[in-house]
């Protein structure tokens, strides 16, 4: 008997080419889109799941004097892990990690540079479940000097020989010799922590003992594992009366805050926490969230082009459903009847949305910065879940439709009087509205993410960043940074020159300084850029009073120039003071530093933020981290081959690294990115599927009106007059459905603009625009069906009357 179902429900779909091509492409549209989003959303949802322990991060809340506002920072102090377990017997363990990149490593007369590694304690890889392939995790890092390698570390380093008990050799300031103890399996895409080695952190603190006293130095992230049952807001309670005990020296314990997170949540819920620097991939689960319902959404409106067309073809089914009756079927089966035509076509389209997510996954990867893959070989299970909804969506759809055909009383259909799909239009304008309702929602939210995307590319940070390369220091690079800065000048292909600690567009460091004005020496904290004397004149920061930086050996470190925001931070309490009276004011690290000139503000962190104090000092003895070079536009790959040439000559087999400024603003706002290119692609899906739908509902209009058009026509009516009268309906569903699109989108693009400190107004005209839109594009879908009915010979619909 379900043989039969199936082969009948085939000929039916094969019957109605028309129909059956709408509801598939738009089914599987609708599929690939829904499967492409959720690859993402469990990739997103997979991090760190093959962590078994009951981690938490500590982290910290900051509120010092002279910040525009708290911040939390995923930072922590070195003493914080041994004393927490001391004081705590809920902490059952701990660990630390600090970490470095384009760490060197030799052995023999082999070098390389390892991408990140990590500082860790001792009990590392006995809290994490990282996979141990050689040695022992419990012990490997229990003395200093001792590094657990990855696989493809071990590697380049050692080929195929064995590597345990070798000893390697870091070149540096201080350099160090580190025994292999074991190697670890690659870590897996899917955690937040990527690493390349773990070193001993007893080889740090071995050497420098006092550290266990650093408190109130933040440089390292701080991993607990409570015991089980334990409560995580009970245990951070206490916190406030652990940091008085243990930094009650002075009242700094109050301009700090611990609160825990835990470690498989930080990847996704750790949106609002700055200087998070190990999150690997950090995305906010808020937007997976906002993908996983865009996803279904979508979907949605595919299935409701089902339900519209089934219902919508009534009348042509009604005498099959009644011979059927007449003959003995049962209602039972005529709905399992239709409910098969409904899964066969949900799995033909199944087939089409898989050949689909082949053919585009590749853009996807790229628009998302991830690999996600897509095999049925490596995930069966992903092809059970997919047949299994292919099937659930089958029979979720065809349930109503079924329901209603089969609900035909026989005796009427036959005769001719059953006014079929009459009530039910209603319903059918709803789904329409609905459908429509959802792609114009999601087209005024496109059109406000890319306008906020371009506002923050576009709008002048306050210093130039066009044609700028940057070139990243170390250890042993950044001694001769003179030799290289005067190689460059050399060049008539670079124009300037400078260097700093950190760069523009990256979470700057804070530092606590002192100022002493008219009154008594205050403490504050604030943003601190440690640069050379030239970097003013590269960037085009404008000075609202005082002077540029002196490049004399003896105004090194004493110089420091602050910004507007700082500078209002310092006279809030001095009345009818202007900017000028701080010139020449004691300022700094120590009372041998004063301020020489106060800067424009300028946006030095994402538009997400709002312009916080700070203050830039030149002082090359504490080294720099990024080389800024200012090259001619023009001919930008002959600099960029200079700038190579002078690296290789001053740095032999040193790798050589570079990014243009603006590329690295770019990554600044990928989250963003991503978001904008996934709605948009989203609201393209949606408008093409809700004008399949409305293509298709426009044609069995036409089709099932052919000899009112016919009649209407041969009494005079024009064509004008019959494309009016068919697409006026539609339309009407269209200007309902912008009604009802526009203050959920105000609402919630309003909502998410809150989010960035500085943003786009939300325009009126833009409302009107994608409503206006939304409408000419259901016009000239529905126009099509109407103008060929309109323009057809009334002679031929007429005959058989």
């Amino acid at each position: 008997m379900l043989k039969n179902y199936f082969k009948t429900a085939w000929r039916n779909l094969m019957k109605n080419k028309t129909y059956s091509f709408i509801n598939i492409i738009g089914l599987a549209i609708g599929m690939a889109a829904c499967i492409m989003i959720m690859l993402f959303v469990f990739y997103e949802r997979s991090f760190d799941n093959f962590q078994t322990k009951n981690i938490y991060r500590l982290n910290e809340v900051q509120k010092f004097e002279g910040m525009v506002a708290s911040q939390k920072v995923g930072l922590s102090m070195f003493p914080m892990g041994p004393t927490l377990k001391h004081d705590f017997p809920e902490i059952i363990n701990f660990t630390r990690i600090n970490w470095g990149e384009k760490f060197q490593m030799t052995y023999g007369e082999k070098r390389i540079y390892l991408p990140k590694i990590f500082f860790v304690d001792s009990t590392f890889l006995r809290m994490f479940d990282f996979k141990m392939i050689n040695g022992n995790g419990g012990t490997a890092l229990d003395k200093p000097n001792t590094v657990v390698l990855t696989e493809d570390a071990a590697e380049k380093l050692f080929g195929k020989t064995n590597p345990i008990g070798k000893t390697v050799t870091h070149y540096s300031d201080d350099t160090s010799s580190y025994m292999v103890t074991g190697i670890i399996q690659n870590t897996p895409q899917n955690s937040q922590l990527q690493f390349d080695a773990l070193f001993s952190f007893s080889t740090i603190y071995s050497r420098f003992p006092n550290l266990i006293n650093n408190w109130g130095g933040n440089w390292l992230d701080t991993y607990l594992e409570l015991a089980p049952g334990t409560k995580m807001a009970s245990l951070e309670k206490k916190f406030p009366a652990y940091l008085k005990e243990h930094m009650a020296r002075n009242d700094h314990w109050k301009n700090y805050e611990l609160f825990l997170l835990p470690f498989k949540d930080i990847h996704a819920n750790a949106g609002d926490i700055g200087l998070d620097y190990l999150n690997y991939q950090k995305f906010d689960k808020v937007y997976t969230n906002i993908f996983f319902a865009i996803a279904l959404a979508v979907l949605l409106i595919a299935c409701i082009n089902f339900m519209n067309l089934a219902t919508a073809r009534s009348a042509e089914r009604a005498k099959e459903v009644g011979i059927r009756k007449s003959v003995g079927a049962y209602r039972w089966q005529l709905a399992v009847q239709f409910i098969c035509e409904s899964v066969i076509l949900s799995f033909i389209s199944l087939i089409l949305a898989i050949l689909l997510v082949k053919l585009f996954l590749p853009y996807v990867n790229q628009v998302s910065h991830r690999n996600l893959g897509f095999s049925f070989l490596t995930n069966p299970a992903a092809l059970v879940l997919m047949i299994l909804g292919a099937a659930s969506i089958g029979i979720l759809s065809g349930l109503y439709p079924a329901a209603y055909l089969s609900s035909f009383d026989p005796a009427r259909v036959l005769k001719g009087s059953a006014q079929t799909g009459k009530n039910k239009s209603l319903l059918r304008n709803i789904l329409v509205v609905g459908q429509f309702s959802t792609a114009i929602f999601l087209m005024i939210a496109t059109v406000f993410l890319v306008r906020q995307l371009n506002f923050m590319e576009g709008r002048d940070p306050g210093y130039q960043r066009d044609q700028i390369v940057t070139i990243p220091l170390d250890g042993v690079t950044y001694r001769k940074y003179d030799v290289v800065k005067q190689d460059f000048l050399s060049n008539s292909l670079i124009s300037a020159v400078t260097a700093s600690q950190d760069q523009l567009g990256s979470h700057l460091d804070q530092s606590g300084i002192q100022f002493k004005g008219d009154g008594p020496l205050r403490q504050l904290t604030s943003t601190r850029l440690i640069v050379d004397p030239d970097y003013l004149k590269l960037y085009k920061i404008q000075l609202a009073l005082g002077r540029d930086f002196s490049s004399d050996k003896s105004a090194n470190g004493r110089e420091y120039i602050i910004n507007e925001a700082l500078a209002k931070e310092l006279l809030k309490d001095t009345k009818n003071a202007d900017f000028s009276s701080l010139l020449g004011k004691q300022f700094g690290f120590d009372s041998s530093g004063t301020i020489v000139g106060i800067a424009k503000d300028f946006n030095f962190n994402s538009l997400h933020y709002k312009i916080e104090t700070m203050f830039m000092f030149n002082q090359k003895d504490w080294g720099f981290n990024i080389v800024s070079v200012k090259i001619n536009g023009a001919r930008a790959k002959e600099a960029l081959a200079y700038i190579h040439s002078v690296w290789e000559k001053n740095f032999p087999g040193h790798p050589f690294e570079y990014q243009f400024l603006d590329e690295h603003f770019a990554e600044m706002y990928d989250a963003d990115t991503q978001i904008t290119k996934t709605v948009a692609m989203m609201a393209v899906l949606a408008i093409i599927i809700s004008c399949l739908g409305l293509f298709g509902m426009a044609s069995y209009s036409a089709e099932k009106r052919i000899k009112e058009i016919g009649i209407r026509k041969v009494l005079g009516a024009s064509v004008q007059n019959i494309v009016g009268m068919l697409s006026r309906d539609f339309l009407k569903h269209v200007l309902i459905a912008m009604l009802i699109a526009r203050p959920l989108a105000w609402f919630s693009v309003n909502k998410w603009l809150q989010d960035f400190a500085y943003r786009v107004n939300i325009s009126w005209w833009v409302f009107i625009i994608a409503g206006m839109a939304a409408l000419l594009i259901a016009l000239l879908t529905v126009s099509f069906q109407a103008i060929r009915a309109a323009i057809a010979n009334p002679v031929k619909s007429l005959r058989t009357e």
